[in-house]
């Protein structure tokens, strides 16, 4: 009873505010005010809010909500699970199996391919290193660290 009555109360205020609203010549605001105002009565019409309003006050429908939010926790848990390692068992499983089928034709790359874009070791600097071209990448990357972390005291 209470529950259609603030319904319908509220239904009104929004209805005066809509008439307020055309009344400033903004139709198209008022139109939508007064569509939101209308839903509250129409809800009480069809029986959703006596419907909300005993089910409320029940224990068995608020358990029933705890199960849909633990429900609901369940499947994230499992989606981010998913997501870590990098999609369903069926997904990796494809790819592992087209990491073995293309794995045969990955060593017929050139050697080239797999090097970084920067070209030969110490290019950097225009080759005025004084290291030799044939010195391995790796080497550089690593001095480059050791010097970073002298620099702060490491």
């Amino acid at each position: 009873m209470i529950a259609e009555t603030v319904c319908s109360a509220v239904s009104a205020a929004g209805l005066g505010i809509a008439a307020v609203t055309a009344y400033r010549r903004r139709f198209h605001a008022a139109v939508r005010i007064a569509a939101y105002s209308l839903i509250p009565v129409a809800l009480v019409m069809t029986g959703v809010v006596g419907w909300v309003a005993g089910t409320a006050f029940r224990p068995t429908a608020w358990a029933g909500f705890v199960l849909l939010a633990v429900a609901w926790g369940l499947f994230a848990a499992t989606r981010a699970v998913e997501r870590r390692r990098g999609g369903t068992r069926k997904e990796r499983r494809a790819a592992a199996r087209a990491a073995r089928e293309g794995s045969g034709r990955q060593e017929a790359a050139a050697p080239e391919a797999s090097a970084p874009a920067l070209g030969p070791a110490g290019s950097r600097d225009g080759g005025a290193s004084g290291r030799s071209a044939a010195a391995p990448r790796s080497e550089d990357d690593f001095s480059d660290i050791e010097a970073i972390l002298k620099k702060h005291g490491i």
